[in-house]
């Protein structure tokens, strides 16, 4: 799996410049707060449509500005689990990942529920109602729910930064499991270095909207 992306445009003071090619696993893009990370996330999902840009999914075009390409975002095939989760709170977390699964063409369906809920330790959480569950069981679900819509490729936007170090420590071991397990390729935004050297194969270290450099496994040339 290989991604491509540019994009040049101008969002609020942002003059957003960048562009990374990447075929690892897990792509992190790594940077402080306002750099024009989730920017990144949201044009590859196509909820952003700058000027220029240009997105390539494992040789599928999804936006290319200089031909014309915009293939709109619910025909990505992209999953995204935002910061804050935005689960379904008058379903319970069966009725939550079931969602997720209306959205994959029997074609593109790859694995079962019950493979999705051993991997993502949500056995026994089944039947509960979304508003009982800790941070972290919420990370999961949100994760659960997006991959069971068989995307081509996940967008995680800082999965752990609302959940104290008790609940990162819960989820981290599954991000693992799910980077070494899935058949899923991730981007992974974040601005803690930790998380970064624990999960990614490749880094993109960004600032004030532009790329400052690439880095393989653990990023050690970026994140120094």
């Amino acid at each position: 799996m290989s991604i491509e992306v540019a994009a040049r445009t101008r969002i609020g003071d942002l003059a957003l410049d960048a562009r990374f090619t990447s075929d690892n696993r897990v792509t992190a893009i790594f940077g402080p707060s306002g750099c024009g990370k989730t920017s990144l996330l949201n044009i590859i999902a196509g909820l952003l449509r700058p000027e220029h840009v240009r997105v390539v999914v494992d040789g599928t075009v999804l936006s290319d500005s200089a031909a014309g390409i915009s293939v709109p975002p619910h025909r990505r095939r992209i999953g995204y689990v935002f910061q804050d989760t935005r689960l379904f709170p008058n379903l319970s977390v069966k009725g939550n990942l079931l969602y997720g699964r209306l959205f994959a063409s029997r074609r593109d369906r790859s694995g079962s529920v019950d493979e999705l809920v051993a991997l993502l330790g949500l056995e026994k959480l089944l039947g509960r109602g979304v508003q009982a569950l800790s941070g972290g069981e919420r990370q999961r679900v949100a994760i659960g729910r997006a991959l069971l819509a068989s995307p081509r490729l996940l967008l995680l936007d800082e999965p752990l930064a609302s959940l104290d170090d008790a609940r990162k420590r819960e989820v981290m071991p599954y991000l693992e499991r799910l980077r070494d397990e899935a058949r899923v390729p991730i981007v992974y935004v974040s601005h803690v270095r930790d998380e970064i050297e624990r999960l990614a194969g490749e880094a993109i270290s960004m600032s004030n909207g532009k790329v400052l450099a690439t880095g393989g496994r653990a990023a050690q040339n970026v994140l120094a």
